[in-house]
């Protein structure tokens, strides 16, 4: 698919998902604060493009790896919501089975190994995955998803340097939203773009503007199709903003507010909406009546999810390793 040649429906499909996960973490939010849903969260608000852009440039059989805040991204790559509220609701029908929750959600059948809640854990894991790829000849890619924080991790320049040496088809996406928790990346190391780290290990580095789901579709689709065909690794960096708090309980106080009001203004929905009825292609109509196919689907995946059964006592005896 070409930039110019870009179907409607493709586009509307882009916006429909990354409207339901805005959908799902803000119906997830209230049910939290609440009480009605255990555990606690990591959300995904104003960092839709990047799931979606990146998992647009895969197929079905490609494997993604995730991290403590994993709910867009396994939207993006096919899970479906009602698993997954079922398992934020501990229920046994969760995708699995009420044992993640949150943190460590995913479905190897939709290729999501069940996310890693340690920061930069995902990464080694996602290099293993494409050198056993690249081993059975298999024309599969992995993606390695993570926060700007796990760029300072060695689990970081390990996996790079062997997917590097090795040409692994693999690519390391990194979602900048500018914090490591409460802290500012800027804080945290010297160079103006954390793209530039992939010129250590010869590998390919880009910095896209994270928040336009089409050029990260752009970005993403060449590095995979660059894995797939044997020509190695790519480190993608994508400048995004998170407009929520790093976990539940966080009013986001660190984040100044003329910089966080610029944020929301570029925020990827309603930029990609003003973007789409600008070309003429789609209509309000359009994006109205994704919006409200996507409330019905959230709705009735909470619905439902509220109805299943718990897991039996027993059942923590099941899915161990001995």
């Amino acid at each position: 698919m070409t930039k110019q040649a870009r179907d409607p429906a493709w586009q509307l499909k882009q916006y429909r998902t990354m409207v339901l996960i805005r959908q799902f973490e803000e119906r997830v939010k209230y049910l939290f604060l609440e009480g009605v849903m255990p555990g606690t969260i990591h959300q995904y608000q104003g960092q839709e493009a990047c799931a979606v852009g990146v998992c647009a440039a895969l197929d079905a059989h490609d494997v993604i790896t995730s991290t403590h805040r994993p709910h867009g991204h396994c939207i993006a790559k096919g899970l479906d919501v009602g698993s997954m509220m079922a398992e934020l609701f501990g229920k046994a029908t969760g995708c699995c089975k009420g044992k993640g929750g949150s943190m460590h959600m995913g479905d190897l059948s939709k290729g999501i190994v069940p996310a890693v809640a340690i920061v930069g854990g995902g990464l080694p894991i996602a290099t293993g995955i494409a050198l056993s790829f690249k081993m059975n000849k298999e024309k599969r890619v992995a993606v390695a998803f993570m926060g700007d924080g796990a760029t300072n991790e060695g689990a970081f320049h390990e996996a790079l340097n062997m997917a590097s040496v090795w040409d692994l088809p693999a690519v390391f996406v990194v979602e900048n939203n500018m914090y490591g928790a409460s802290t500012p990346v800027k804080m945290v190391m010297k160079v103006e773009h954390i793209a530039q780290r992939a010129s250590a290990y010869g590998i390919e580095g880009r910095t896209v503007d994270g928040n336009d789901v089409e050029a990260v579709f752009d970005a993403a689709r060449e590095a995979v199709e660059k894995a797939r065909s044997g020509g190695g690794p790519t480190l993608l960096e994508l400048e995004t903003y998170r407009i929520t708090g790093h976990s539940r309980r966080d009013p986001c106080l660190y984040q100044p507010e003329e910089e966080r009001k610029r944020a929301v203004a570029n925020e990827p929905i309603g930029r990609y909406a003003k973007k789409l009825l600008a070309e003429g292609r789609l209509g309000e109509k359009d994006l109205e009546a994704a919006r409200e196919s996507v409330k019905a689907e959230v709705e009735a995946a909470v619905e439902k999810a509220q109805r299943d059964p718990l897991p039996r006592p027993e059942d923590a005896l099941e899915d161990m390793w001995v």
